[in-house]
């Protein structure tokens, strides 16, 4: 779930989770039970999604292959929604892009910065962005191609010598984009050390299209300050969602309801979100192959609960649904008498 939300001041703030797992409506509706599809304050977003499935690759688009139109089948419950594309080919990208609108997403969102070896290594993702002129090129023809709002998403560049962000968003904002994120790290910086935000200021002082902030933001108090400190549109959560969907609520709450902080879900709230979350990952992709990627779900779900280190060795064993029913009666019985209160 790398995934995302975004919002911004009572509907400065929109949510933009990207889809890791289960498929179809399930992708969406745990998103919603967690607050994910809240209020818009009455603003028009319609060039911003609520969730972001995972990257598919164009050339995969292009070819049709059965498992890349698996990933952007659609349910009636998970609009508004983006399909995201990752390439190198600016007409490639416009056959893909075409291919992408047929399956009814309401954006299309290009990837220009993802720094994992293997798309950034084949010259996509955020290799883009050593090529300025061709990211403005990849717009303009996805934007040629379809009849959506489209979006990218950038870094702060490939490495802290090339810095260059400000240019390629203003290659992107010339070529037609809608929206543009921001990742606050080079590519070289992967994950790590701390998101710069100050580049999310740059960027959104030069450019005149929304802007999306994104780096570092794992609570509501991370996202007003984001946006305090960076005139940001937007407010893109990633890493920090992953076992914590309430913060799409706690978020979304906050600037809905006059500022107010949200109460932290239950314990039996906690634990149904998992069950849930999990019975959908394996209906989708049979137990067995669910279940393996279960543990790093469940194993994230365990953060800030008692005995979270033995529950996240546990989940790492998990085989079936029988043995998560067993780890959730374990959590129950540590933590029953836990106070999730702020």
């Amino acid at each position: 779930m790398c995934g995302a939300v975004r919002y911004y001041n009572i509907s400065k703030i929109k949510n933009t989770e990207k889809s890791e797992g289960y498929k179809n409506e399930n992708r969406k509706s745990d998103f919603e039970r967690c607050g994910g599809a809240g209020s818009d304050g009455g603003r028009d977003r319609s060039a911003v999604p609520r969730t972001l499935l995972e990257m598919v690759s164009t050339r995969a688009l292009q070819y049709n292959y059965k498992k890349t139109q698996e990933l952007i089948t659609l349910g009636e419950k998970e609009h508004p929604v983006a399909i995201q594309m990752f390439g190198d080919d600016p007409l490639i990208f416009a056959s893909a892009a075409k291919r992408a609108a047929a399956a009814g997403p309401d954006v299309i969102d290009i990837n220009m910065g993802c720094p994992v070896p293997k798309i950034a290594g084949n010259n996509c993702g955020s290799a883009l962005m050593k090529k300025p002129p061709l990211c403005g090129d990849i717009v303009r023809a996805v934007k040629n191609a379809v009849d959506l709002p489209v979006t990218v998403k950038i870094r702060k560049g490939w490495d802290e010598n090339s810095v260059n962000a400000v240019e390629v968003a203003k290659y992107c904002e010339d070529a037609g984009v809608d929206a543009i994120c921001v990742h606050g790290r080079t590519r070289t910086q992967m994950y790590e050390p701390p998101a710069d935000w100050d580049i999310i200021r740059q960027v959104k002082e030069a450019v005149k299209v929304p802007v999306i902030g994104n780096g570092d933001v794992k609570c509501v108090q991370d996202a007003v300050r984001m946006m305090n400190e960076t005139g940001c549109d937007m407010v893109m959560i990633g890493r920090g969602a992953l076992g914590n969907p309430w913060i799409f609520r706690e978020i979304n709450g906050y600037f809905s309801s006059g500022l107010r902080i949200m109460p932290p879900p239950t314990l039996a709230e906690r634990i149904v979100v998992i069950k849930k979350h999990m019975d959908a990952l394996c209906a989708a992709k049979g137990e067995g192959r669910g279940m393996r990627e279960a543990r790093k779900h469940v194993a994230w779900y365990m953060h800030g609960l008692r005995g979270a280190a033995e529950f996240r060795r546990m989940a790492g064993e998990l085989e079936t649904l029988s043995d998560l029913d067993k780890l959730l009666e374990k959590v129950y019985i540590e933590n029953k008498d836990v106070s999730f209160d702020p």
